[in-house]
């Protein structure tokens, strides 16, 4: 494997080979890696507004639910805090300009930690006042900043009933507003969410006192998510639907699934046109040493043993080339998280995840497309004419 050719051409092709693998094994890592630091990245914003568990109605709107079920909802040792939810769309007016935001009313067991990660400016609301926290893009779109006194700001939800509109006020519930605060998270949220306190958007949106729209939950970290759900839907009688937080976001984790299953097999592309050159070299190499073969061959060596060698070979050039690739990929991926070589923007870089079960996916690959490579060059030694 080592052993210099008297034909110079086999050598450098050989170099190609050995280089193409290592350079492959390190890519594919490599990316594995980047895309792996990019999911997590931006699976960070979902932990940071999303709870563990959400429980949603199953046939209407709403959920109604009685003090004796919060008691026993208290009593599940797994959940540390849970918090009631009204939500929907409504319309967020400021002088002439209107917008369609997701109002999300919150009472005041809001995770505390969920809050200090989101709001970059000004205040949280008061419960028991008209207040808002608005997003960026919303303030942006609206024109309006924190304690604005200068703008007028409302809210606007439709009337339940039944029966023709008579007139546009008549339509419309409209709540007064100030915001006194502006969070970000990402562009989706920041340009569509406002927060205000649970008793403004029950108000608003015409609920009585024990309808919610959601219930979140906080679960321990040691807590089983399947037992606290079946408990939950023993409670409810099977009225609610329970979500985890992949379950809240699954068009993100597919889109994201479906994107690293593309970038694997785009890469794995390009590791198979890199591994033709361990053909090519396989197959230089016995038609070199074509004479020596014969001689094998003459003293005993069968063809099959003969083919061993040369497959054999393939495997170790494998072998070699994806440890040395792993461990190439593996500098580069410290290297960025360590000295931010790569940067998105001039202030944030490039995430990437050092995970060893990115370096397995990208080691048996290169394996397993090594060994088949190896097993389709080595057949052409059968093939050879060992007559003298």
């Amino acid at each position: 494997m080592f052993s210099k050719s008297k034909n110079k051409a086999i050598n450098y092709i050989s170099r190609i080979a050995s280089v193409g693998i290592i350079l492959g094994t390190a890519a594919l890592f490599i990316v594995l890696s980047g895309f792996g630091g990019l999911k997590s990245f931006s699976l960070e914003f979902t932990a940071l507004t999303d709870p563990d568990l959400k429980i949603l109605p199953k046939r209407t709107k709403t959920i109604q639910w009685s003090v004796d079920q919060k008691q026993q909802l208290k009593s599940i040792n797994e959940i540390v805090n849970y918090s009631e939810v009204v939500e929907d769309k409504v319309l967020m007016g400021c002088d002439t300009k209107f917008l369609a935001i997701q109002l999300k009313g919150i009472d005041v067991r809001y995770p505390q930690h969920t809050i200090d990660s989101i709001l970059s400016y000004g205040n949280w609301i008061s419960p028991d006042m008209p207040h808002v926290v608005s997003g960026w893009g919303v303030t942006n779109t609206l024109g309006f900043g924190v304690y604005d006194v200068t703008k007028t700001i409302r809210l606007y939800a439709p009337k339940p009933g039944k029966g023709q509109i008579t007139s546009i006020k008549g339509a419309f519930k409209s709540l007064k507003v100030n915001n006194v605060g502006i969070f970000q998270v990402n562009d989706a949220l920041n340009e569509s969410m406002v927060f205000t306190g649970i008793e403004n958007a029950k108000y608003l949106l015409g609920l009585q006192s024990d309808e919610v729209s959601a219930i979140e939950l906080q679960l321990t970290q040691e807590a089983n998510q399947d037992d606290v759900i079946r408990q939950i839907y023993q409670l409810f009688k099977g009225d609610v639907i329970v979500k985890n937080r992949t379950q809240l976001n699954d068009a993100l984790y597919k889109m994201l699934n479906t994107e690293h299953v593309a970038v694997y097999l785009i890469f794995t592309l390009i590791l198979i046109i890199a591994l033709f050159n361990i053909i090519g070299t396989i197959v230089m190499m016995i038609l070199d040493k074509k004479e020596n073969l014969k001689t094998l061959h003459k003293l005993g060596a069968s063809k099959t043993a003969i083919q061993r060698i040369f497959f054999i070979q393939g495997v170790l050039m494998t072998l070699v080339g994806g440890g040395l690739g792993i461990a190439l990929g593996v500098v580069i991926i410290v290297l960025q998280k360590n000295f931010d070589l790569v940067m998105i923007t001039s202030t944030v870089p490039y995430p990437v995840e050092l995970s060893w079960n990115n370096a397995a996916i990208a080691f048996s690959t290169i394996l397993v497309l090594g060994i088949i490579a190896s097993r389709i060059a080595s057949w052409s030694s059968k093939k050879m004419d060992y007559s003298i």
